[in-house]
């Protein structure tokens, strides 16, 4: 690959990736192996057949290549639970889709939850504060949903499961004994279970 290939090259299924998006699969897939500061913007252009400098036409830096992923994936995260919760068809069939919703989503991004688990503080402040505000109202889409649900729950309750819940399905990076459909099963299963269990009043 050269600095001359065209803007979009297939992806997964067919699907397109323009050159921004290249180039953010690549430092993501980067980052998730060697951490953040252990990658330079020469290692992320020579993903991608480009020189470093290359790069810059695309992103005023590597900053700016971590900022936008880990914006990115909160704000998809947060309009997938709406629109899942949205069309489900009463607060039952929510909670499942949210878990779904989740569940599909760490197991495709492995990369991007790594990043994000990890290198967060790297960002600025205020993009740091861009990506937490995306983070609590995505929170909140659970707690809303887990009360209608649960009426045993108070809000604090309802957070603080939420809050473990997504941070047993993002730690499917980390596991490899499973294959994705097998581990998806697993961890719909455990995800319910344990938003079912009892309030501990």
């Amino acid at each position: 690959m050269t600095e001359e290939v065209a803007a979009t090259e297939p992806g997964p299924a067919g699907s397109a990736l323009s050159r921004r998006e290249q180039i953010l699969q690549a430092a993501a897939e980067l980052f998730a192996r060697y951490g953040f500061h252990g990658v330079g913007i020469d290692d992320i252009g020579g993903a991608v057949g480009v020189s470093g400098p290359a790069l810059y036409r695309h992103f005023r830096s590597k900053e700016a290549m971590l900022a936008e992923m880990l914006t990115e994936i909160s704000d998809k995260l947060l309009l997938g639970g709406h629109s899942r919760v949205d069309a489900a068809a009463g607060p039952d069939a929510a909670l499942e889709e949210l878990v779904r919703w989740h569940v599909e989503f760490a197991l495709t991004n492995p990369a991007l939850i790594t990043v994000h688990l990890r290198d967060l503080d790297s960002l600025s402040e205020p993009d740091q504060h861009r990506v937490r505000e995306s983070q609590r109202a995505y929170v909140e889409v659970w707690v809303r949903v887990l009360r209608a649900v649960r009426a045993d729950l108070d809000e604090h309750t309802a957070r603080a499961a939420a809050h473990a819940v997504i941070g047993l399905i993002n730690s499917t990076p980390y596991s490899t004994h499973l294959d994705t459909t097998a581990m998806s099963a697993l961890l719909h299963r455990m995800a319910l279970g344990a938003l079912s269990a009892g309030s501990g009043t």
